[in-house]
């Protein structure tokens, strides 16, 4: 593999206050006779930043610091440039950030020699229909989350595979998830666990108001529509359509969901130090 000449890091500043691990890869890496670039997750206050905005288009790594939260913010950041990423986990423990601290060094020293591999991950894409004929889209690596807007109320959407109607439910939300999105959102509301490299698509209702109702598993061709209809009574419902936790995407009755998978991916770094299934495991005794 070609040499990496230039890091990118990626620091969430509520987990690295003082910025020493910051500071302690930088050290490593310029003495080495790297270029780093320094971005701190807490510079943009809340608000998500443009895809691409201050990312140096010849990074050949992106270092993110922090947790699982951090890495899907890092990976929405640099979704047009695809940049590779590497996790460094500062919190409890994740299933996206696999170098822990008393590795730092000999994973580095690892990554400029290019003893890793490269892992695609596959991502989502949704298109929002509206009723009065506007469009939206986003993309997401983990899932995206039909859920309730304002009052406590339960929700009615119907769901569509390939251009056939599946099921009508009436819950609290749904969730379409990715394999690497499995051990979010999904598993908190009795979705599967899927391992990160596999293809398919879940759906899993949250809170669903009937006992047969489960995820379902499909394939990652599949197109799924989900149309958010009139309520029993016949009043109108306004949901949200939420990209990784980030983006919100309004619907109201009348509109429709399109999601499929994406055909671009987000690209990770491996050093097979920890598998997936050693996390689950190390999670599980937890």
């Amino acid at each position: 593999m070609a040499s990496m000449k230039h890091f990118l890091i990626y620091t969430n500043r509520h987990k690295d206050r003082e910025l020493a691990t910051t500071k302690r890869i930088c050290d490593f890496l310029r003495l080495k006779g790297k270029r780093v670039t320094v971005m701190a997750e807490a510079a943009w206050q809340g608000r998500e930043p443009e895809p691409g905005s201050s990312v140096p288009g010849d990074a050949d790594c992106m270092i993110v610091l922090g947790g699982d939260g951090t890495v899907l913010q890092a990976a929405r950041l640099t979704k047009t440039q695809r940049i590779p990423i590497i996790g460094v986990n500062l919190g409890t423990l994740g299933y996206m950030t696999e170098v822990e601290l008393p590795n730092l060094e000999e994973s580095l020293e690892r990554l400029i020699v290019g003893d890793y591999v490269q892992e695609s991950r596959m991502m989502l894409g949704g298109r929002a229909a509206f009723a009065d004929g506007r469009e939206e889209e986003d993309w997401a690596l983990n899932d995206i989350v039909i859920s309730r807007s304002g009052p406590l109320q339960i929700i009615k959407f119907n769901i569509f595979v390939n251009g056939q109607f599946l099921n009508d439910y009436s819950a609290d939300g749904v969730i379409v998830t990715t394999p690497t999105g499995s051990t979010g959102y999904n598993l908190s509301a009795g979705g599967p666990l899927v391992e990160p490299g596999a293809r398919l698509i879940m759906l899993t209702p949250i809170c669903p108001h009937s006992l047969n109702q489960r995820s379902i598993i499909l394939s990652s061709e599949d197109v799924i529509e989900i149309e958010i209809p009139a309520r029993r009574e016949g009043g109108s419902q306004t949901v949200e359509a939420s990209f990784d936790g980030s983006h919100v995407i309004p619907l109201r009755t009348g509109d429709r969901l399109r999601i499929v998978r994406s055909r671009e991916t987000t690209e990770f770094l491996k050093l097979n130090q920890v598998s997936f299934l050693d996390v689950l495991h190390r999670k599980m005794k937890g």
